[in-house]
């Protein structure tokens, strides 16, 4: 006999997982909370509503049906946000353009998305321009503006549908939101690699709701580092990059006061934390960089701020740097087929005793698989390695809200598939506490002499030093070893012409000296560099830095 299935009765509701029921929670509880732009624009949940109702009498009245795909070329603003519920919810698909790519891939990915409408700031007008006469399907171009210093029509060469505020403003607020497929398409974006075009990664209603209760799971359950209703939200990954991690569905639904920043910039970001009483936010390393480089922070009180590190390894110096201005830092993991959290770095109770040292190093720990992640760390068979802190693998995860495919690509979405575990191509081990450690990519750890030696160890050792502002690890080709290590760094400032490349080899033989690492880690050369090149979304291009070596 097999399992026995559910027999509803027919007057019985299936309540399907949408979006839509997202947005809920907050009209009930906190309907006169606010929701932020920069210094420009500010309104309540209440009227968040009525304008979400608005976009999507808009859009139809442009002609968008279900199943139409929209894009969003933006800054991280309140628009932004209509957006995330206002195109999935009438049954379109969002697409959240990626404004830092090159125009050929830019043009590629509204092609291959088969965008039918393109929500623009007018800042991006530009890049529209350069690549309007080779648009496939696009058949409306709508501009965004910031109402303060907004022309009456902004000079472009495109033929414009309308400001969308004025349509808005023109367009109905009520709007009654249809039931469909909780597996319907909600999302899209396209992800970059190192090879090949970019990737079209999509998620569901389903997943995307999944997604946020276990967010809500993760991040409200551990103390020291949890997020309740009175915690306020500034986003500091961009919207475009995997739905700015889900965080603004799970601030969403639980009704977090919210403020969006626009274009990233230190003073104002800054400024935002402290007038508008910011207590949680999410970035990049490189974000965390800059902020705790910024000389205004030194005179800010931030002991209130909880920041979620991720995209890329949190460097035990950069995490030190932080905690040194009071700020709650901790790191999450995914991936952007991953929707993206599989992981958060969340101290255990009995670790809140620790030292700063101690923590410091769970902190910068890839992390505990939030609750319905099964996660495994594999040998090249498949075959799942102990959870003993040492045995490395690759990791491999199921959960409820991984993409099931790539856009229109049947053969990568099988290679990421493989044996039905979504492959990361990320090295890493389990310990005997359940804690995750990303050692290196695939493609990124560095084989010399036969034994693996981990980028990101080395990069997490030289940031320990207290010149070093930033690091970034490659493998470069040797004839004797295969390859070797080499490194980039950057100096802080008032460190330059002070410290030379053969004091940071000092610093990693004090490693050796001590047995913390292998001496055939040890870098075959430094580089002192003004600045490392970023990707679009603010990780170390390794694939740029691969090319400098060349």
């Amino acid at each position: 006999m097999g399992v026995r299935l559910v027999q509803p009765t027919p007057s019985a509701y299936s309540y399907p997982l949408l979006i839509k029921n997202l947005i809920k929670p907050a009209q009930i509880y906190f309907p006169e909370r606010e929701i932020i732009y920069r210094d420009q624009h500010r309104y309540t949940y209440r009227e968040f509503a009525a304008r979400v109702n608005r976009l999507a009498n808009m859009l139809e009245g442009q002609g968008v049906k279900q199943g139409d795909v929209v894009a969003v070329m933006d800054w991280d603003s309140h628009r932004y946000l209509e957006c995330f519920f206002g195109v999935p919810m009438l049954g379109a698909v969002l697409h959240t353009v990626n404004i830092r790519l090159s125009s050929e891939q830019l043009l590629y990915t509204i092609n291959h998305a088969q965008d039918d409408v393109i929500l623009v700031n007018a800042e991006f007008l530009p890049l529209l321009e350069a690549i309007k006469d080779e648009l496939e399907t696009v058949k409306k171009i709508i501009v965004l503006t910031d109402q303060s210093d907004q022309p009456e029509s902004p000079q472009t060469s495109l033929d414009l549908a309308g400001d969308y505020d004025q349509l808005l403003q023109s367009a109905l607020d009520e709007y009654e939101f249809p039931d469909f497929d909780e597996n319907a398409m909600a999302t899209l974006f396209y992800t970059t690699g190192t090879t090949g075009l970019p990737k079209g990664v999509n998620f569901s209603h389903r997943q995307l709701v999944l997604h946020t209760y276990g967010m809500l799971s993760a991040l409200t359950s551990f103390p020291g580092f949890k997020v309740d209703v009175e915690d306020v939200y500034m986003p500091l990954t961009p919207m475009f990059h995997v739905h700015a991690w889900g965080i603004p569905y799970f601030s969403t639904m639980l009704g977090l006061k919210q403020v969006y920043p626009g274009r990233y910039d230190p003073e104002m970001i800054l400024k935002l934390v402290t007038t508008e009483g910011v207590t949680f936010s999410h970035c990049v390393p490189t974000i965390l960089h800059m902020l705790v480089s910024s000389q205004v922070i030194n005179s800010l009180d931030l002991s209130k701020w909880k920041v979620v590190i991720g995209g890329s390894a949190l460097p035990k110096g950069l995490c030190k740097a932080a905690l040194k201005h009071k700020i709650n830092v901790t790191t999450a993991y995914g991936m952007s087929e991953t929707c993206p959290l599989l992981t958060a770095a969340l101290l255990k109770p009995h670790m809140w005793e620790w030292s700063e040292e101690e923590q410091v190093t769970i902190r910068c720990r890839t992390g505990l698989p939030v609750p319905n992640v099964h996660l495994e760390v594999v040998d090249p068979m498949g075959t799942p390695m102990p959870h003993d802190g040492k045995n490395t693998g690759e990791v491999v995860v199921r959960c409820p809200w991984l993409t099931q495919s790539y856009l229109h690509d049947p053969e990568k979405s099988e290679t990421l598939w493989q044996n039905g575990w979504l492959h990361t191509g990320d090295v890493g081990c389990i310990d005997t506490e359940g804690y995750l450690q990303i050692t290196d990519r695939v493609k990124d750890v560095i084989k010399t002499g036969g034994e693996w030696i981990s980028s990101l160890e080395l990069e997490d050792i030289i940031s320990q030093h207290e010149a070093v502002s930033e690091a970034a690890v490659i493998a470069v080709p040797d004839e004797k070893w295969g390859e070797r290590p080499a490194a980039m760094v950057v100096l802080k400032p008032g460190y330059k012409d002070q410290v030379t490349e053969e004091d940071l080899m000092a610093f990693y033989q004090s490693f050796v000296d001590q047995g913390r690492l292998p001496k055939y880690g040890l870098p075959n050369r430094i580089d002192i560099v003004d600045s490392i090149p970023k990707t679009s979304v603010g990780k170390m291009n390794k694939k740029d830095i691969r090319k400098m070596y060349q």
